[in-house]
């Protein structure tokens, strides 16, 4: 299953260009300010996808929320994250590979490149992934924020990044929090890692 999210081109510069002061920049480069920004938890709010893969899945969320550890080091971005999909709780974790330059995250799955390129607004408290973005037939745009209720302006600044992409909110599919199934995973996972690092500080004080 392809992430949501999981998933600045030349042709699209005089479009870029041309856009209007309300559209998010695409392909600005990544930089440790920028991790440090969508560090931690994160909800999926909506998304519009015309790529058939990405379609196909976000038809079958219900909901899902991820955390982002970034590693400064290596370049890579540790993802946990839960998916409601069809009424069944999905957990995964893996490594996302950061291109700075581009301003992209990448995954693989199934031997096939996934690719998003990070868009952040003004308001830190939320940010999206654009897909695809020089291909009208395959563009998508993916929207998270911070909390699992987002405000009017957030979710009038992800419409106007629609409309940026050339997208129509007829095309856009939601995410209910009232339908997530992976609370509890969540919780166990949250108490497994706090035993893990209580053990830690025992053994170092030994």
């Amino acid at each position: 299953m392809a992430l949501p999210w999981a998933l600045a081109i030349v042709s699209l510069l005089p479009l870029l260009d041309a856009r209007s002061p309300a559209c998010t920049d695409i392909k600005v480069p990544i930089t440790n300010a920028t991790l440090d920004q969508i560090s931690g938890k994160w909800f999926f709010i909506a998304a519009a996808y015309r790529y058939p893969e990405y379609k196909e899945s976000a038809s079958k969320f219900k909901t899902a929320f991820f955390y982002f550890a970034p590693n400064y080091t290596d370049d890579t971005v540790l993802l946990r994250e839960y998916v409601t999909s069809e009424d069944k709780c999905i957990y995964t974790k893996c490594s996302l590979w950061l291109q700075r330059e581009n301003g992209t995250l990448s995954r693989y799955e199934n031997g096939t490149e996934h690719t998003g390129y990070l868009m952040l607004p003004k308001d830190p408290k939320i940010f999206m992934f654009a897909f695809h973005p020089d291909d009208k037939q395959n563009v998508g745009l993916s929207f998270f924020a911070d909390k699992p209720q987002v405000t009017q302006e957030q979710m009038e600044q992800f419409y106007d990044d629609l409309a940026c992409m050339g997208m129509d909110k007829s095309e856009v599919t939601y995410t209910d929090e009232k339908k997530d199934q992976c609370g509890q995973l969540e919780k166990w996972h949250d108490e497994e890692r706090k035993d893990s690092e209580g053990t830690k500080k025992d053994t170092a004080t030994d």
